[in-house]
This record gives structure tokens, sequence and C-alpha cells, in this order.
């Protein structure tokens, strides 16, 4: 097999891997109904009609902490042209941990918080902060580990809406 070829199996290899994991029905985002701080829930079925960022993040996690401010910037921008986050917590302490950073830092989209279940729905999140971006049908559009700069934040939900 040469080189090409190789490289051309590998490519096919990884797509398929990359759409099995993150994707239930050809690159479909996984649905969730998670809970809210309020005690109410986000379901991202509910969401549909909307490009959806759904990001996994923790209280800890100082890159996360570090794109809060730019993606709640882009949010108020084109929150009513059809854009909404989804942020998705994966603090094991939870809400008390959760409420505090959220007040501080007035984030004003959902914030919900995540187990287990949803992480491996989505392919195993191995590294905070992990980005999806969901197009108005429900399908992933893009993944992206680590954290983003606001500029890099606003290109992309631009590209998508």
């Amino acid at each position: 097999m040469g080189r090409f070829s190789r490289w051309a199996v590998m490519c096919a290899v990884a797509a398929f891997a990359f759409a099995t994991a993150v994707g239930q029905d050809e690159g479909m985002a996984p649905d969730f109904k998670l809970p809210t701080a309020s005690g109410g829930t986000v379901q991202l079925s509910k969401l549909r009609g909307k490009v959806v960022v759904v990001n996994f993040w923790a209280t800890w996690c100082g890159p996360c902490r570090g794109e809060i401010p730019g993606m709640l910037e882009v949010y108020q921008k084109y929150k009513d042209k059809g854009f909404e986050i989804v942020g998705i917590s994966v603090d094991r302490d939870g809400w008390g941990v959760i409420n505090p950073l959220v007040r501080k830092m007035k984030i004003t989209y959902p914030v919900v918080l995540g187990n287990g279940e949803i992480t491996d729905a989505y392919g195993g999140i191995d590294a905070i902060p992990t980005t999806f971006f969901v197009d108005r049908k429900g399908h992933v559009l893009k993944r992206h580990v680590g954290g983003m700069s606001k500029a890099e934040f606003e290109e992309t939900i631009k590209s998508f809406l």
C-alpha cells in the first residue's frame, strides 16, 4: 500500500471514529435533558432551529474560565439571531461550586450539570473545555478541544448562522 493510500485509509478511519463518537444518526448531536440550578432542565432537541454551542467546562479549569467572557460577548451579540450556548459543567461538587462562579462571571446562557452519561454520549470528554457546534437541524458541525479566543469563537459562530 502506497503512502497516499495509507493516508487516505487513516483519514477515513479517523472521520468514521469522529462521527461515531460525537453523533448518533450520521452526525446528529446526542440529545440530552440536564438540570439547571433553578430546578428546570435544558433539552438539546428543544433548541432545534437554533445554532447551539454545547460547551463542556468546569469551575476549576483555567482555560474554561478564560474563554467565558468572550463567549458571553458573542452570545449577547447573536442570541437574537438564532444562537444559543449551553454550558455543561462537569464539576463533581455540583451547584455549590458552579453557582458562585456563574454569579461572579455573570453568565447569562443556560448552565446545566453534566454527568458521565452525557460525556460518554459525546464520545468521552478527555479534556476541557471541549466545545461542539451544532447546526439548526441538530448536526454536529465542529468539535473544538481547548480554549477559544473571542475572535475564533465569533468567526465560527458567524460561519454557521
